[in-house]
């Protein structure tokens, strides 16, 4: 039992911090004109007659502890103070003068040399994979270091956080199946949300103008490399702005958020090497399927160009359905370069606002790196009659009922023009770390229970 073990380590240093100073010295040196103390997870222990070596890691990195005989294990946590030093080999170290045991290991940690190599048991057992796994340790810390630099590239931007529902009366703001549950208190049945664009839109309304939110997302839906049933999404709208403004900014962001977590635009994903700096690449979403000869605007056209791909289509139900079916399984995979897909068809864009040009066409973008889609993006619709128009033409293609009168409502007091964007957090830490499945990206990712 801890009952006499200390209950706090207090003023300690980041091992980095101090590893820095120990640099500094001479091979063999000892700074007693200082004194630092340190806490960690002891990770390696080797003896040398009268002199004990640790291996002591917090999360800023690991140093060595220059010791005489303690009574300490492999995977112990202790606290310590000594000086900063050099060992004869080079090694920055830190010559213990006191060594407190603050926690018992009772569990026999994984081979210290290899590391936890079961990719079943990394997921299982986050814990036991981020204390072995420098390289996963190292990444989770640079997935919040994303989430820090998109709030401050926001914020600096004049955006408000802001949170809205998780468990929704309606679910919507994109086809997907949702996962029920059920309210005692209210006696109804709710929904975690699949996107929170309906109440961010809602704060246009009220006048908020520049909204964003960071927050879980749930779809019931399969899993697989870049899919989770439960993800975080970052979602922003901004009044008085359009698609076009909305792609700008996006591209700013990203190339912000690279530069400041990596010091580089660069990353290497799924054996390519991209470059996400300003400006992306550009194309019309009926040239990107025009050039797989794809760009089919009647039915039995276009499902018997993808029968002939051998592609399955008997779960596409219309035009709609095989058009996105054709994107996702055809063109998606070969953007690879950085590329901003824009003016979908108004059949699968049920948010969206029309084009000058083409009123087939609307106001609508996605974003691809790596062959993956990052995010979706449009110029909101902010005319409640055509809102409800489109919600009675998405109730037609899914099941259930997609109107959201409450919506719809909101919409009737005046919204302004808006630009709308959503990224998926999980899929840009993958890119932004080389990852090349999104359960890397996610520290508990859902596993199905062992038999």
């Amino acid at each position: 039992m801890n009952v006499n073990l200390p209950k706090r380590f207090p003023d300690r240093d980041e091992i980095a911090a101090v590893r820095v100073v120990a640099e500094q010295l001479e091979a063999g040196a000892t700074d007693e004109s200082t004194t630092r103390r340190l806490a960690g997870r002891v990770m390696a222990r080797r003896e040398m007659g009268q002199i004990t070596f640790l291996d002591l890691v917090d999360r800023s990195g690991r140093i060595q502890l220059l010791a005489g005989k303690v009574d300490v294990d492999l995977g112990d946590i202790v606290g310590v103070s000594g000086h900063p030093a050099k060992s004869r080999r080079g090694e920055p170290s830190l010559r213990v003068a006191e060594l407190e045991l603050l926690g018992k290991i009772r569990a026999p940690l994984p081979d210290t040399f290899h590391g936890l190599t079961d990719t079943e048991a990394r997921y299982r057992k986050r814990y036991l994979d981020l204390l072995m796994n420098e390289d996963t340790r190292a990444d989770f810390l640079l997935r919040s270091r994303i989430v820090a630099s998109i709030r401050r590239h926001l914020d600096g931007a004049g955006f408000v956080e802001v949170e809205t529902p998780v468990l929704q009366p309606r679910y919507g703001g994109a086809f997907a199946t949702p996962f029920v549950t059920h309210y005692n208190e209210l006696e109804a049945d709710f929904y975690l949300r699949i996107a929170s664009e309906l109440y961010l839109k809602r704060l246009i309304v009220g006048g908020l103008e520049r909204v964003y939110e960071l927050g879980r997302d749930f779809r019931n839906e399969g899993v697989s490399y870049k899919h989770s049933p439960e993800f975080t999404m970052l979602e922003w709208y901004e009044a008085y702005a359009d698609y076009r403004d909305t792609m700008a900014r996006m591209e700013q962001l990203l190339e912000g958020v690279a530069l400041e977590v990596n010091g580089t635009t660069k990353t290497a994903f799924r054996d390519h090497e991209l470059d996400v700096k300003v400006p992306w690449r550009r194309v019309r979403f009926t040239d990107a399927l025009e050039e797989h000869g794809l760009w089919v605007r009647d039915e039995p056209g276009l499902r018997a160009a993808l029968n002939g791909r051998g592609l399955d289509t008997n779960a596409d139900k219309d035009w709609a359905q095989l058009i996105d079916h054709a994107f996702s399984y055809v063109v998606e995979p070969k953007l690879i370069e950085p590329t901003i897909v824009h003016d979908y068809p108004i059949e699968i864009s049920p948010f969206a606002r029309t084009t000058d040009e083409d009123e087939t066409l609307t106001e609508r973008f996605e974003y691809f790196a790596g062959g993956m889609e990052l995010g979706n993006a449009f110029s909101e619709i902010n005319d409640s009659e055509e809102q409800r128009q489109r919600f009675l033409h998405q109730s037609e293609q899914v099941e259930g009922e997609a109107e959201d009168p409450d919506y719809v409502e909101a919409l009737s007091y005046g919204m302004p023009p808006t630009g709308g964007l959503g990224l998926g957090i999980d899929r840009l830490t993958m890119l932004l770390t080389g990852r090349e499945t999104i359960r890397d990206a996610i520290l508990f990712p859902a596993l199905k229970e062992r038999p």
